[in-house]
Parts: C-alpha cells; sequence; structure tokens
C-alpha cells in the first residue's frame, strides 16, 4: 500500500511537471538556430525587450517603495476593516488583466484628474512607459505585499518591543530590525513583482500599444504573420525572462 502511493505521488508530480515543460521543449524544438538568430539581431525586438526589463524594474522599484511599509501595517497593526483591506489586495490577480487595464484607464486617461493635471505640466502618460510601468505594477504588487506581510508576521515581536523600551524609536527598528529579519519574503515578493510585471499583457496592451513591450510585439507577429514570425520572438523572450528570474532568486536566496 505503501508502495502504491509513493509511485502514485511520482506519477501525478512527473505529470504535472511534464505539463509545464512540454509546451516550452515544444517551442525551442520548432525554431530554428537562424530565425532565433535573426529574432535576436532585429531592432524591434531588442527594443521591446529593453523596454519591458525597464519597465518593469522601474515599476517594481517605485511601488514597493510604498508597498513594503504598508506590509508592514497590515503584519503588525490592528485596525478596522483590516480583513477586508487584505481581500481588497487581492483583487488585481483574480480580475481579468484586460478590464485591470481599463480600471487603469479611467484613472491616467486624459480626461482624468491625473491625466488633466499631467497635461498642465506638459506631458502625457497614456501611450508612454510611465503607464506601461503603472500597468505592470497594478497587477503584480499583491505578491510584494502578500509576501512581506507574511516576512513582517513572523518577525518576533518581543525582538521589537525591546528594542523599542531601549530607546530605540519606531523607524529604525523599522530598518534595523524589522526588515532585515523579513528580507528573504521582501526580495522574494520583489522578484515575483518583477517577474509578473515583466509578462504582463493585457493591462499593458490597454494603456499603452506602443512603445512595445515584448509580450505585445509577440502577439502582434502572431497576429499579423502567423505563428512562424511570433516563435523566434517567444523563445528569446522566455529565455532572456528566465536568465532573470533564476538570476534574482539566486540573489534571494544569497541574502
Amino acid at each position: 500500500m505503501n508502495r502504491f502511493f509513493e509511485l502514485s505521488l511520482i506519477f501525478f508530480s512527473g505529470l504535472v511537471l511534464l505539463f509545464i515543460i512540454a509546451p516550452l521543449l515544444g517551442m525551442v524544438i520548432e525554431v530554428s538556430a537562424p530565425d532565433l538568430f535573426q529574432a535576436a539581431i532585429d531592432s524591434e525586438v531588442q527594443d521591446s525587450i529593453a523596454i519591458t526589463l525597464l519597465t518593469a524594474f522601474g515599476g517594481t522599484l517605485f511601488f514597493s517603495i510604498a508597498a513594503i511599509p504598508f506590509a508592514y501595517v497590515l503584519a503588525k497593526k490592528s485596525f478596522p476593516f483590516k480583513n477586508f483591506i487584505n481581500g481588497i489586495i487581492d483583487i488585481p490577480i483574480v480580475i481579468p488583466h484586460t478590464a485591470a487595464g481599463i480600471a487603469i484607464l479611467t484613472v491616467i486617461s486624459r480626461n482624468s484628474v491625473l491625466g488633466k493635471v499631467s497635461q498642465n505640466l506638459g506631458f502625457e502618460i497614456i501611450g508612454t512607459p510611465v503607464a506601461i510601468s503603472i500597468a505592470m505594477a497594478f497587477v503584480s504588487i499583491p505578491f510584494v505585499i502578500n509576501s512581506a506581510r507574511d516576512g513582517f508576521a513572523a518577525v518576533p515581536q518581543r525582538l521589537e518591543k525591546a528594542a523599542l523600551n531601549l530607546g530605540a524609536s519606531p523607524m529604525r527598528v523599522f530598518f534595523t530590525i524589522s526588515v532585515p529579519l523579513a528580507r528573504k519574503s521582501i526580495i522574494t515578493g520583489l522578484v515575483m513583482m518583477f517577474a509578473r510585471g515583466m509578462s504582463e499583457f493585457g493591462a499593458v496592451v490597454i494603456v499603452a500599444y506602443h512603445p512595445m513591450i515584448a509580450p505585445v510585439l509577440i502577439y502582434e507577429r502572431f497576429g499579423s504573420y502567423g505563428l512562424k514570425y511570433a516563435l523566434p520572438v517567444s523563445v528569446l523572450f522566455i529565455s532572456i525572462s528566465l536568465f532573470f528570474f533564476i538570476l534574482l532568486r539566486i540573489f534571494s536566496r544569497k541574502n
């Protein structure tokens, strides 16, 4: 009976692993080396991948400045409607991402308050890298909030209270005790936020079709020219995404 159970675990684990690997392996097998090389030297492809990486990184860096303290509040403070707010945080994950893009559009469009203010200042938000970063951050920020919140919740309160009793300010306790002890969870959340933002399509295509990020370029080439032209770009972008994701994962484990 135990042997049967172990074999069942191995079978289902292998089945799930095959489900993940098979499509990726199929892409790699289908694309030829010359086509992949042509995609790599294509300036449009290079620009789209560069914009994707920069906007994902910029959105992660900028919005995490507020997200991490917010996660600390959720972990350490008690206040009315806390469970309700915890539920709200996950909404960007569960709603259709095209709907998320439309929701963002109502806030940053030319007719919105923010849009009018930006126009008065002499710049547009729609159709810019800023809009792309906002869309990426909107659908991915729950990852860093939830991960950092769990990390802060695991920090022993006795250490924080001891530091406060010894005269340390709340700010000093936050930066010298809470953040260092929760750093692995924070870094994991940042990595997941960056990775999720980098792969976003639905919300981005609503607020900024141009400049094209890699997922939008892949969609356009597939729609205009078919699988033959979309496949090399897809394989190239997936390879670069995996490289950065693995690199950041290694960094997070070392810290």
